[in-house]
């Protein structure tokens, strides 16, 4: 979502002065460079960063485990019988080697449900083929990677139990899964936005002059369910509403679809740019078709806001208490939720006045969680 030097900047924590971090910078600006001197793009690109970075992993755990051994923990949990490495899918197939072969245990975390979210987004690639944008799927070889890493992993940990769910049907063993939903740590709000967390303020009735304010913020693709909230938004072009779509656009023609009047693209933004969009909305929508959590439920959470939520993600709304949840992301159940919002804006105020970021998505309980797991491989 951020652009130019910023984003290595806003990626940065205070607390990470304190610990070693081993990081790759300067061979990843290089591989960065020499790919675009190749041509690489697209899956070809993907597939050739995701190999360069195992093998930075495993170079750095073979120097540490031959000059510093007690070092070594830095790159993975440590439970009472061995080590346990943990990585993330798609880059975890040769550290997993190493670690299996050193008699260690390993713990994949996996981003997504895998082949079967790319089933789904083949899917709406051929209902709206206009949209796709030159939307290619992955090649055989990379989910044949992805399975060995499966295979390799003594757990596997998702993030919902859409993508547990997903899995599943892709062939992975139930057992081997555990739903542990991410964290999100709230920005610190103060003075004047701190007041506007704690309570929006809504207008009696939205008007023309002041519609309701829906805004997108991720990345503008199909499996966002960007098609469905653009025919949606057609569906609504009389209503006095506006959508605010924020982020990478990644969909072709997408001016052709919604109105003008009632569609406005903003591109990307910073951090700093999607705190302003957050304050300023009335409601986020997420009307999406697949995803591993979707965190920007719980930023706009942490600003108040209400949530309309597809159920193929992460759970982080309550539905009727903080937000709706759509039985279906089509474009007549995204109309109907939003209709249902403007038609009565003090069920409005209530959900923004009970949204907020819960408990069970703090840094601590992931902590806890992932502690409690390593204990038990």
């Amino acid at each position: 979502m951020c652009r130019g030097g910023s984003k290595l900047g806003e990626r940065f924590h205070s607390e990470l002065r304190d610990v070693r971090v081993n990081a790759f910078n300067s061979s990843l600006i290089l591989f960065e460079m020499l790919a675009r001197a190749r041509g690489l793009r697209g899956w070809a690109k993907i597939v050739a960063r995701n190999s360069w970075f195992q093998r930075k992993v495993v170079s750095a755990l073979t120097s540490l485990a031959a000059g510093a051994p007690a070092k070594a923990a830095d790159f993975r949990l440590q439970t009472s019988d061995s080590p346990v490495l943990l990585s993330y899918s798609y880059t975890a197939l040769d550290p997993f080697r190493y670690a299996k072969a050193h008699g260690w245990k390993t713990l994949l975390v996996q981003i997504d449900p895998g082949p079967e979210e790319e089933a789904i987004v083949a899917e709406e690639t051929a209902r709206v083929p206009d949209l796709a944008a030159g939307w290619q799927p992955a090649p055989p070889e990379y989910w044949a990677s992805w399975r060995e890493e499966c295979k390799l992993a003594d757990r596997v940990v998702v993030n919902s139990e859409w993508s547990r769910e997903g899995l599943i049907r892709g062939g992975i063993p139930g057992e081997k899964l555990s739903v542990i939903p991410l964290a999100y740590e709230a920005p610190e709000i103060t003075g004047q936005e701190s007041d506007l967390a704690g309570e929006r303020s809504y207008p009696k009735r939205f008007t023309a002059a002041r519609p309701m304010r829906v805004l997108f913020l991720g990345q503008i693709n199909l499996r966002k369910g960007i098609a469905r909230l653009l025919a949606a938004a057609r569906i609504l072009r009389d209503e006095p509403v506006e959508f605010w779509m924020v982020g990478p656009m990644q969909i072709a023609n997408a001016s052709a679809i919604g109105d003008a009047g009632r569609v406005k693209w903003f591109g990307p933004a910073t951090r700093e740019q999607a705190a302003q969009y957050y304050r300023n909305a009335d409601v986020f929508i997420l009307p999406t078709l697949s995803d591993g959590f979707a965190i920007t439920q719980l930023e706009a959470q942490a600003y108040g806001l209400p949530v309309i939520a597809s159920k193929f993600c992460g759970t982080a709304v309550e539905s009727g208490v903080d937000g709706i949840i759509l039985e279906e992301p089509t474009a007549a159940c995204i109309a109907a939720a939003v209709r249902d919002c403007i038609a009565d804006t003090d069920r409005l105020q209530k959900l923004a006045a009970a949204s907020r970021v819960r408990d069970r998505f703090t840094i601590e309980a992931l902590a806890y969680r992932l502690q409690g797991l390593g204990t038990t491989l």
